[in-house]
């Protein structure tokens, strides 16, 4: 795969990703695409319970896997950004973002981005 050059954009394609999250952590929330380079702009989590609850999400890149939240918790009735536009990052092919609750169904999740492509 070549990574697309993002100094030369031919498009760009907004999207966005829901669901809500069980409690293995190891769930795959989105998988980069080829020949494209995905711009991760907001990862929300919203408790939709009366009681608190935690989020685990980490980012693996060619089988390592880091931790973008480690138990992180998402008070009841509120949500959490993870990720928005003050700290964005770019997800490459083969890359992907996975994530888990406490407790399942608990959480909702959107996480939207940037399809770029220079082709």
């Amino acid at each position: 795969m070549a990574i697309p050059n993002i100094v030369n954009v031919a498009t760009i394609h907004a999207e966005s990703v829901v669901g809500d999250l069980g409690t293995t952590l190891t769930t795959t929330l989105l998988t980069g695409e080829a020949e494209h380079v995905y711009k991760i702009n907001v990862f929300r989590v919203t408790n939709v319970t009366d009681n608190d609850a935690t989020v685990t999400a980490d980012l693996e890149k060619g089988g390592t896997h880091k931790k973008i939240a480690n138990e992180l918790t998402v008070p009841a009735n509120s949500s959490v950004d993870i990720i928005d536009k003050t700290n964005s990052f770019y997800l490459e092919e083969t890359d992907l973002i996975r994530g888990g609750a406490s407790a399942a169904s608990d959480l909702d999740i959107v996480i939207s981005y940037e399809i770029i492509d220079d082709a």
